[in-house]
């Protein structure tokens, strides 16, 4: 993937995507406020998530040995993996293990992260993703480009193309209309639920004192690949944790308002173990780290860790509203990928040190975060990292130091304010420079500069006696 800037570019100038982006991410955010604005105690149930995760992330080792007792007492296997490459080899043993070739998969982050469905096709397993814009992305061999709308960016006519295309059984009059989309995945997926004999799943909570995983979503996909199949692999980033059911009782309420701005969550599965007779008979737990207890080591990065992927972040965001998620090159797109990727993945490639500064700051994505991660902040503080690690340019570096030796000196400070309003002459309509020469122009590529004023403050302070001599001074 190329850097930020280069993917968004491409991104903005998609008009179809840009208007699809701006009517999804402007319903959900207007239906996300009303039902937000339905609970007096939102802040206070803001607050509480917050400090639940924060809780949890400094106690994380006991938690996790808290879960691994239950887990295993209840009859299931937990497996610990350091990274992407063990989770796969992991679920592909166990898959292989039953001796099948298909697996059905709830929509999961944590697998998309690690790249599962690719690994698992590298050996012979193919994965189907059940939910209904999983199905959309993986047919149409995209990406997934919004956290809870993984197809935001496929309008309904791209949608019935797809079907018709790569969707076997698909009617051949198939139109776009919803419902016939909706009735065409139904057929499609109802025959893969009835033979699989292996599902994926993610887990959305952990209930670390009776070791019961939690995952919601809204199509009943769920239900249907936790409960039918007779093995079940669930792959859980590590600081999924809660720790009681009390706790959980929280992100129920913060997480369907803040991400589908329903009350409730339409499907909510838990299972604990295995129970003879009562779905799945094998079940496996993969604990990933991938990068997580690296990040926590960070005492301001390790926020990002508390997201409970609601995407809130996302639909408030200017900068993904009009890119869309495929300029940020990861499965975390927006805000919270901005500040996630990097810590995960490390701040080692083009694209990861590119996106910290994929934002404006304007702090949006605070305001809506259910765990009030502050997002702008975090991206400060990467941008910094990112500085550090990466080679700076001689220019800049030139630019740097004489910008210290400038303002070392009061005298030098003054002669440099007189030089800057030489710049008015740069001006264009509307009193904005638009374009520097020279090398400078790198500063104007992908922004305006206000036009310097006539005089500096310093400078009419002086001819003023502070503004005692001015026309019109005292009214």
């Amino acid at each position: 993937m190329p850097a930020f800037p280069d993917a968004a570019r491409r991104a903005v100038a998609d008009t179809r995507l840009r208007a699809n982006l701006a009517h999804a991410t402007t319903t959900i955010r207007g239906r996300r406020a009303d039902a937000v604005a339905e609970l007096d105690d939102w802040a206070a149930l803001r607050e509480s998530g917050k400090q639940i995760k924060d809780h949890v992330l400094a106690n994380l080792g006991h938690y996790l040995r808290l879960l691994e007792e239950r887990v295993t007492g209840a009859g299931g296997t937990v497996h610990w993996a350091r990274d992407a490459g063990e989770a796969n080899r992991i679920v592909a043993d166990l898959v292989r293990a039953t001796g099948e070739r298909e697996v059905v998969k709830v929509k999961s982050m944590a697998t998309q992260e690690i790249g599962l469905n690719e690994a698992l096709a590298e050996r012979g397993v193919t994965a189907y993703e059940t939910d209904l814009a999983e199905l959309i992305v993986q047919l149409g061999d995209d990406r997934p480009s919004h956290i809870l709308v993984p197809a935001i960016h496929r309008n309904r006519s791209d949608i019935r193309d797809i079907f018709l295309r790569a969707m076997p059984g698909a009617p051949d009059g198939l139109t776009d209309a919803p419902a016939e989309l909706a009735e065409a995945a139904r057929r499609h997926l109802r025959a893969k639920f009835l033979s699989a004999k292996v599902a994926v799943s993610g887990v959305n909570f952990a209930v670390a004192d009776t070791g019961t995983l939690v995952v919601l979503e809204s199509e009943g996909n769920g239900r249907m690949c936790l409960t039918l199949p007779e093995t079940l692999i669930s792959v859980m980033g590590v600081e999924k944790l809660v720790p009681s059911w009390r706790d959980l009782e929280v992100f129920l309420q913060l997480l369907p308002r803040s991400s589908t701005a329903e009350r409730m969550n339409p499907y909510t599965s838990t299972w604990t173990g295995v129970h003879p007779g009562d779905g799945p008979r094998d079940f496996h737990l993969v604990l990933l780290d991938n990068g997580r207890v690296a990040t926590l080591a960070d005492e301001v990065g390790r926020q990002a860790l508390r997201c409970i992927r609601c995407s809130a972040c996302l639909n408030v965001c200017p900068v993904y509203q009009r890119a869309g998620g495929h300029a940020y090159g990861s499965p975390y797109p927006g805000p919270i990928g901005a500040i996630l990727s990097p810590q995960i993945r490390g701040i080692g490639s083009d694209v990861d040190a590119s996106l910290p500064y994929a934002s404006t700051l304007c702090g949006a994505c605070f305001d809506a975060c259910p765990v009030a991660i502050d997002i702008p902040e975090v991206l400060v503080h990467l941008r910094a990292r990112a500085v550090e690690k990466g080679p700076r340019h001689p220019l800049e570096r030139a630019a740097m130091a004489a910008a210290g030796w400038t303002l070392r000196s009061p005298a030098r400070l003054a002669l440099a304010q007189r030089a800057a309003s030489g710049g008015r002459r740069f001006a264009r309509r509307g009193g904005r420079i638009r374009r520097l020469p020279g090398a400078l122009g790198a500063w104007t590529a992908t922004r305006d500069l206000p036009v310097p004023p006539p005089e500096s403050f310093r400078a009419w302070w002086t001819r003023t006696d502070g503004g005692r001599t001015e026309e019109g001074a005292g009214g």
